[in-house]
């Protein structure tokens, strides 16, 4: 049993490991072995019908083909390819006696595409391989009827997969754009906050070590003059204390200010304009961490599912707390809880926030407003 499990674990960078990464379930290239249910439904159209050859075939072919779809899934990219080849290989091998076995031709070349191939590589495959299985079916009298769905099958999903697989990478280069920018931004931030705390401690103590030396002198021949000395230092402390609470206010909206320089990276992609308008608030990092969250799950939805062309962001201060506002002028339509809405409220409400959609009453004409309330007492 482990040795069938060390068989077939996802290699790295294979076709399962990518689509888990990306949050496709797994049972999901299980559902696409339904097509292979042709094997068994095309002799009821032929004249023999099931015979005790087509038997022998099936229970001889057939694992290997399991065996074969489950490596192309599960092995490497180049691996993934050769195992492509080989199930086309079994179909042309088969062909004479085993009709049925062009199925597992089409899942030969679909497979193809998960090896080291380019898409002009794959095209040139996909004309090789229908042309060789054409070129034997007529030469074993095959009839057309029987033939021609072939090369249409294969290069019609061959392009979706292909198209699939270009989005796929798209994806994941922005989401390596995304983490970049955030970190960028983060960065950014800390080299900021740094120089900011450089600069106000580096004067402020000079001057607070100057003024106490002064009135350490004078403290025995002018007890007034130190008096006012020392005032000046409890003054200056209480002032850069307030400064830099205030740079470290600004330390916690890196986390906010990073997740929106990502949603302008993403939005941008998509040539989707983006203004933001965002009060200097100080929030506890757990409330700012929701708000941001808020932020991601809003712009993502725009992203894929608005058809947005201007999106707008306002966070503002008001009388019961803090208020961030995200507004498209995209499709609108039925706002159902999903698409991440259920997370958002989750959030926001477990820090007694909220979640609200004003004016759209789960139906908007145009565009969509979301509104994430947080109270005051998540300010920092």
């Amino acid at each position: 049993m482990q040795a069938l499990r060390a068989m077939f674990t996802p290699a790295p960078d294979s076709l399962v490991a990518r689509d888990l990464a990306r949050g496709h379930p797994l049972w999901s290239h299980a559902i696409q072995l339904l097509w292979s249910s042709w094997i068994f439904i095309i002799p009821i159209f032929e004249d023999h019908g099931y015979t005790f050859r087509w038997l022998v075939l099936t229970l001889a072919s057939y694992p290997v083909f399991l065996f074969l779809y489950a490596k192309c899934c599960t092995g490497t990219p180049r691996a993934a390819g050769w195992y492509a080849v080989a199930m086309l290989a079994m179909c042309l091998v088969l062909m004479p006696w085993y009709p049925g076995g062009l199925s597992y031709f089409v899942f030969g070349c679909i497979m193809l595409s998960c090896g080291l191939m380019r898409p002009i590589q794959y095209g040139l495959a996909l004309l090789f391989f229908n042309t060789l299985c054409i070129a034997e079916g007529r030469w074993l009298h095959y009839p057309w009827s029987a033939l021609a769905w072939l090369p249409i099958t294969t290069v019609i999903i061959g392009i979706l997969v292909q198209f699939e697989r270009s989005n796929a990478r798209k994806n994941a280069e922005l989401a390596l754009s995304h983490a970049e920018v955030k970190r960028i931004a983060a960065f950014a931030e800390r080299e900021r906050i740094g120089r900011d705390l450089h600069d106000l401690l580096g004067h402020t103590l000079s001057i607070i070590a100057l003024k106490s030396e002064l009135a350490g002198k004078l403290v025995e021949r002018d007890p007034h003059t130190a008096r006012r000395e020392i005032d000046d230092v409890a003054r200056i402390a209480r002032e850069t204390l307030s400064e830099v609470r205030a740079t470290v206010s600004g330390m916690r909206n890196a986390v906010l200010l990073a997740e929106l320089a990502s949603a302008r990276v993403l939005l941008g992609a998509d040539n989707i304009h983006m203004v933001a308008t965002m009060d200097e608030i100080a929030l506890k990092p757990d409330a700012e961490s929701a708000l941001a969250m808020s932020l991601r799950e809003a712009i993502t939805n725009v992203q894929r599912h608005a058809g947005a062309r201007h999106v707008e962001v306002r966070l503002q201060r008001n009388d019961d707390g803090v208020a961030m506002e995200i507004s498209d002028d995209g499709r609108g339509g039925t706002l159902r809880a999903g698409n991440g809405l259920t997370g958002m409220r989750e959030r926001l409400e477990a820090h007694g926030g909220s979640l609200e959609l004003p004016g759209n009453s789960g139906r908007s004409e145009r565009g969509t407003t979301l509104v994430a309330r947080l109270p005051a007492r998540c300010l920092a």
